[in-house]
């Protein structure tokens, strides 16, 4: 435990892992978790969520599982409430919920599209809404938001919907850390490239004859030749949860290798 969140508790929503390698929301719960916190796990899958907790409790931290649908507000509050009444308040919110919805606007169905934005933007909101009284009410707190530098440049995919979506989550990030900037709460973006991560290889697998090229062809499109990991996203989060990151607002952050920087 470094003691960079001793004291504090995190809610991570889409923390949930499994047997096919260390997810985003995974990884986030328990960087927060070393770091001293008190972690809510929440995840659509119950089973997924007791998996990081019980990570998590194998390393000695504190966490709790709790099963929620991010896109239903109702849910979310139920989450939120099972938090407090486990751990007594929130400090820092992790938004790690998304899908990647592939298809051009002449492909896509207008649910699919949709789709792409009930989840990856309406889940943002759904939780700011109700975690962001408990910060008002401390006058503290810290918003990590999952983004993606898909949301700021053309990262050689077909997938409008994705884009704009997260193009949605950065500015709604903005407009709530200058909103509350007084109060003492920080909002703020990590924006991760391309990433070698089990979601990316369920979702993104038709984008070329197998797994081992897409990863290759990925590795390839990185200025150091090589993906980033879910702990690179994890520490990033951490730093921008931390008091470390006391005057960093309003700022989306990429962790990409330098990706977003290159001109061609």
């Amino acid at each position: 435990m470094t003691g960079r969140l001793q004291d504090r508790v995190a809610i991570v929503f889409g923390a949930g892992g499994g047997p096919d390698g260390v997810t985003n929301g995974q990884a986030a719960a328990l960087t927060y978790a070393r770091a001293g916190a008190r972690v809510i796990a929440v995840d659509l899958s119950a089973e997924a969520a007791r998996h990081t907790v019980s990570s998590i409790e194998e390393e000695g931290g504190q966490a709790i599982a709790v099963t929620a649908d991010a896109a239903d507000p109702e849910s979310v509050a139920t989450a939120v409430g099972e938090g407090i009444s486990a751990f007594g308040t929130i400090d820092v919110l992790h938004n790690n919920v998304g899908v990647t919805v592939l298809g051009t606007p002449v492909e896509l169905d207008f649910a699919d599209w949709r789709r792409a934005f009930t989840i990856n933007t309406d889940t943002v909101f759904h939780t700011m809404k109700h975690v962001l009284p408990i910060m008002l009410g401390q006058q503290r707190g810290a918003i990590v938001n999952v983004s993606s530098i898909a949301s700021l440049r053309d990262i050689g995919y077909p997938y409008p919907a994705y884009m704009a979506s997260k193009a949605a989550v950065n500015q709604a990030t903005v407009s709530v850390a200058i909103t509350y900037a007084a109060q003492g709460i920080r909002a703020n973006c990590v924006a991760p490239g391309l990433m070698d991560t089990p979601m990316v290889r369920r979702q993104l697998h038709s984008q070329a004859d197998s797994i081992d090229e897409l990863l290759t062809k990925r590795r390839a499109a990185t200025p150091t030749g090589s993906m980033g990991t879910c702990w690179d996203v994890a520490n990033a989060s951490l730093f921008l949860a931390s008091d470390e990151a006391a005057y960093v607002n309003g700022v989306c952050l990429p962790v990409d290798g330098g990706l977003t920087a290159r001109s061609v």
